[in-house]
């Protein structure tokens, strides 16, 4: 087991993270919340691999002579994908409404949205 993904993956989250913690601008922080949310790819990724581990269909392999990839990992991965654009894309626009009602995109400037 390789755990230079699990690093990477890690890596990549810290990143994400500290970009959202010093966020002065909303787009920058949607960016930031979309490199977290990369990480995830990453892990999943990761936690599917195997050495040597082929394609699991089963068309001319007899069963358990070859190592096989988990699918369910692979489908897991791209429902995220479509997930984190979905969200993308729906702050992105939450965005855009509000930098034209309040006119900024910097969160310490919208007073009116404290509670």
């Amino acid at each position: 087991m390789h755990v230079l993904p699990y690093l990477v993956a890690a890596y990549v989250l810290l990143i994400g993270c500290y970009g959202l913690a010093t966020s002065r601008n909303l787009i920058h922080a949607v960016g930031c919340l979309a490199v977290c949310q990369s990480a995830t790819y990453v892990l999943l990724l990761a936690v599917g691999y195997r050495d040597g581990g082929t394609a699991p269909v089963f068309s001319d392999l007899a069963p358990g002579s070859r190592p096989v990839v988990d699918p369910l990992v692979q489908a897991l991965t791209l429902t995220d994908v479509v997930v984190g654009a979905t969200v993308t894309a729906l702050l992105l626009a939450l965005t855009v409404q509000i930098s034209k009602r309040h006119g900024t995109v910097d969160p310490d400037e919208l007073r009116e949205l404290r509670g």
